[in-house]
Parts: C-alpha cells; structure tokens; sequence
C-alpha cells in the first residue's frame, strides 16, 4: 500500500506527483470543460477514471492541450468500432509493457467491469501465451508485445490483425496504444503514484 510518507521527495503529498493539482482559476474556458469533466468520475458514462489525479490532471498543466486532446481520447475510448473489451486489452497490454503501474492499476478495473475474464489480464500481466483465447484478445495481445518490445510488427501478425478488424478499426486500435504509450511516460515523468489503498497489480522487477 501506498502511503504519502513513503512517497519520493519531489513527489507532493496533495497530488500524489511531481507538480501540483492544477487550478481551475488558472485555466481557459476550454480546459475548464475538461477540468470539470476530470471531476465527475463515472466510467460508466464516460468520465475519467482517475480524475485529477491521473494524467488528465498533468495535461491541464498545458495552456493548450488537454482541450485539443479531449475529443480524440474520448473518441478512442468510447466512440471507435471497437467492443469494449478489446478497448482494455488494447490499454492493458500497453501498461503492461511499459510496466504503468498506475495505467494498469485503473484499466484492469476498468476491464473487469466490462466483463474481461481475470485469466486474460492474468495472461496480460505474466506474459503468458495467447492459447485459447478470443482471436481478436489474442491479436491485440501479440500486436503490443511486438510493439512495444521490438518496435515492429511482423507480417504474420498484420495479416491476423487484418482478418480480425476491419482497416479503420484496425488504425483506431493502434491509434488507441499510442495514446495510452503516451500517457505512460506522461506517469513515468511526473512519477504519478498510485491511488491512496492501491497495491501495485504488475510484478516489480
């Protein structure tokens, strides 16, 4: 468990990273919207899962972005042709590899919710062989494992990719990766901890 006296030193107790919650008195009428939508946490209908304390709250530190990025992570997360299981297969192979303990920690909740069975994000989280799986879990799996730890693909697994997904859907989901590769660094920059009671869900090491 987390607790704020074993946080690192530049980490600050109130916001649990390496800058301060951002001030909605600071921000334009455009990230104000998107301030206030961090608010109103509920997966359910859309909302973030982390609020202000996850990485929509370190993108309100820019003047500009986290306005012109809205619309597109809303799109890949509740918008694109795409089930929502594959959506958190997609996001939880992603913090898988990049070892995001905290993108982790919110999506395999978030993946439980929609119905992922646990054998699949255990299958996920020990690297485990894809055997048995849905074809579409399993693709998506192997996509990021190539991805993200040889930085290519190969051709084998395009083709399984393509009879899968249809193309559009196919980008949207690699569009979906790269969002969430983004946001692991974002984390892994301003050393966002995790939420106060979490235990870590990746193994250490």
């Amino acid at each position: 468990m987390t607790d704020s006296k074993d946080f690192p030193p530049d980490v600050l107790p109130d916001s649990r990273s390496r800058v301060p919650l951002p001030n909605r008195d600071d921000l334009d009428e455009a990230a104000r919207v998107v301030y206030d939508a961090h608010v109103k946490i509920d997966p359910a209908a859309g909302k973030s899962l982390a609020g202000l304390y996850g990485p929509g709250g370190i993108r309100l530190h820019s003047k500009k972005l986290s306005g012109l990025a809205a619309p597109a992570q809303h799109y890949l997360r509740h918008g694109a042709d795409y089930t929502e299981q594959e959506r958190e297969v997609a996001i939880l192979i992603t913090a898988r590899e990049h070892d995001a303990q905290f993108e982790w920690c919110a999506h395999e909740k978030e993946g439980l919710r929609v119905g992922l069975p646990p054998e699949t994000i255990d299958i996920i989280r020990h690297r485990r062989p894809t055997d048995g799986l849905p074809e579409t879990h399993a693709v998506l799996i192997e996509i990021g494992r190539q991805l993200f730890q040889t930085h290519a693909l190969d051709s084998e697994t395009f083709v399984r990719a393509s009879k899968a997904f249809e193309r559009g859907t196919l980008v949207d989901l690699i569009a979906l990766m790269g969002a969430y590769s983004a946001t692991a660094i974002l984390l892994a920059t301003f050393d966002v901890q995790l939420p106060e009671g979490a235990e870590p869900g990746l193994p250490v090491g």
